[in-house]
Parts: C-alpha cells; structure tokens; sequence
C-alpha cells in the first residue's frame, strides 16, 4: 500500500517566508494527484518536500503508515522525474537507467531484465547504447522517467516533466503517461502549472495559489463547480469571463442583471439560492466562453456587442466582443455560426448573443467565493 498523507504540512524558509501554509491532503494507493497553480505557489515545494529535498517546518508526512518527515530521501521508496531529465552526459541510456540498481547491489541479470522491460515500455530500446546528448528532448524524457520505473517505487513523483517540450511533443509524452500509469499502477504525485496536462491527467486535482489549497476534487468537479473566483478564471481555456452584475429575485425566481440584460436563472439555482437564503445582491457573474450562445433576435436576455477580434480555430471560432466596453471572449462552433460567416466573422460586426442560465456562476464580491458554496 503506498497513501501518502500529508498534515497541516507548512514550509517557511529562513527568511521567515512561507512557501506553504497548512496543507492538508489524503492520496489513495494508486491514485494519480496532480498539483497544479501557477508559479510561485507552493506546488513544487510541496513536491520536494515529500521527496525529502525540502525540509518540513511544521506537519506530518506518512508514506503508507510511516511517518517520513526524518526519513532521508534514498530510504523513502520514491522515484523523482525532473523537469530538465538530470541524466548523466557521460553515460549511455542503460547506464543511466541502470545506475540507482548499481548503487543498491541489485544482481546484474535482475538489472538488465528491469532495464530492458522499461525500455521496452516507453518505446527506447533502440536508444539503450546512445549518450543523452544523442537523444531529443522528448526521447531525454521517456530515458528520465525510465530510470525512475526500473526502481518500482511506492510512490512516482513528477515535476513539470514536459516542460520544456513543444506543444506536439507535449501532447504526445501526455498519451504516452496515461498509458504509463495504466501500466505500472503505482501512487502518482504530478506537479504541473499547465491546466490541461493537470485537467487530462489527474484523478483529482489540487488547485494551489500563494501556498493555499484553494481547491480539491475531480477535474469535472473543479470545472462545474469552482469554489472561487481564481479556481474558476484559472481552470478552462480560454479563460471564463467575470461580469459586475446584481442578483435579482421575483417572488421564489432568481434573475441575475449583467452587462445590460436580464438572464433568468433554472429552477435548480434558483432553489439552490433560496434554501440558502440569499437576497438580492451585487455578485460577480462568470460565465465560460463556450456556454455563450447566439440569439437570432433581441429580448431582455440578450446582449448585444460589436466584435474586435475573430480567431478561427478550424471546429469553432473564438470571437472578442466588445459588450458596453467590456471584452467578452465567445467560443462559438462553427456549425452555429450563419453561413455567410462560417469563416469567421468581420471586425465591427455586430452579434446578439446570451448566456445558457444552468451555467452562470455567481460569486460573492468581497469574498469572492461561490454563493452556492458547491
């Protein structure tokens, strides 16, 4: 069994700065974590911190039932993948593959039969006799996280391993880690500051900001229902769009006034904001880009902007409008659009469009939490 369990685990350095306050989090056997924020957030420092390069102030760490926190980092049944590979230039592949078993003893023919099996694994046993230096930068990678698997250790930490790899490459060495971990079933701790990687690969995710937790769950839950206004502008591309709007209500109706219309809002939030109590209020409305949708006509639901700028992205079109001078980003499918514009739509034209009332979002203002607290 290798949970890993860190408690009210807090990170101040010398300079009396703290890099991470109070974290709390319980990692199942073989679930797959991913850490992601953006820079400066803790999320690496917590990283090192299970791996046992940092130091910890305060809290507790249990990998499995043992408490780790005095526990150097060779005897913690850990791998390590780093962002820039740390492979040895003058060593082959196998010899850096090889290299952790050399150190513990491990008989040759056991060596050579782990080695092989990881390279066969990660697609690299062409590689075995070449220097790094001979490798590109994603075959670097398979090499790195390669030495790491030969190890069958507890618990796999990953630290922005792809990057430094382009968007292709990126997206393929991602396939290749879903497939890697649906292999090797081990406990995964993955640090990322890109949302998608954090979005693709997690079972759950930990959204972290000034070395705050300020979120955990599934990446459908941090999506549908984020606790605040960072989570909600940091999860989803493009990013949503924050309106100053007043909450309304009619009778057991809620509406919500924003950017010069009167959306409705579904029976469900409706009672969902009733049960809580909640009156009339000023709120920061968010809506994705993609839960906007054209309206053929007007009405009181309906905004109306001109548009700045048209991104066609082939599937759908991304379009800037400007709505009472205020940049609102649209993801439009073309397939909705008038076939006049299906490829794409002119600067200055205008567009009538409306939000879809099951996914607005309402946040408290000075605090900037949900209101239906989900």
């Amino acid at each position: 069994m290798a949970t890993v369990t860190l408690k009210n685990v807090k990170k101040i350095y010398d300079n009396k700065v703290t890099a991470v306050h109070d974290f709390n989090l319980e990692i199942a056997d073989k679930e797959f974590i991913v850490l992601v924020g953006p820079s400066g957030c803790g999320k690496s420092t917590t990283l090192r911190m299970v791996a046992g390069l940092e130091d910890i102030s305060d809290g507790d760490l249990l990998i499995g039932d043992k408490r780790m926190n005095d526990v150097e980092p060779k005897d913690r049944d850990i791998a390590m993948v780093f962002q820039n590979y740390a492979l040895y230039p003058h060593m082959t592949v196998y010899e850096n593959m090889a290299f952790a078993l050399k150190l513990r003893k491990v008989p040759k023919e056991e060596i050579d039969k782990k080695v092989r099996e990881a390279a066969e694994i990660l697609d690299i046993t062409q590689y075995l006799e070449r220097k790094p230096k001979a490798l590109s930068g994603g075959q670097r990678q398979r090499v790195a996280i390669g030495r790491a698997i030969v190890r069958d250790p507890q618990v796999f930490l990953m630290d922005e391993p792809l990057s430094n790899l382009d968007a292709k490459l990126r997206n393929q060495m991602r396939a290749e880690i879903i497939k890697l971990r649906q292999r090797i079933n081990t406990t995964f701790i993955y640090v990322t500051h890109d949302q998608t990687e954090a979005m693709t690969l997690g079972d759950r995710i930990v959204i972290m900001k000034d070395g705050f937790i300020q979120q955990i769950g599934t990446p459908q839950q941090v999506f549908n229902h984020p606790n605040n206004i960072f989570v909600a502008g940091f999860i989803g591309s493009p990013q949503m769009n924050f309106f100053d709007g007043k909450l309304q209500k009619d009778g057991g109706s809620y509406s919500v006034a924003v950017a010069g219309a009167v959306v409705p809002l579904t029976d469900e939030t409706s009672k969902a904001l009733a049960a809580k109590n909640i009156a009339p209020m000023d709120v920061t409305v968010g809506v994705r880009p993609e839960h906007s949708m054209f309206s053929a006509e007007g009405g009181s639901h309906v905004i109306t902007g001109k548009v700045d700028v048209s991104e066609m992205m082939g599937s759908e079109v991304y379009l800037h409008v400007n709505a009472g001078g205020k940049d609102v980003v649209l993801r439009i499918p073309t397939t909705d659009l008038p076939a006049e514009h299906r490829g794409g739509i002119p600067y200055g034209a205008e567009v009538k469009f409306t939000f879809r009332p099951e996914m607005i979002h309402l946040f408290n203002p000075s605090d900037e939490k949900n209101l239906l607290g989900l």
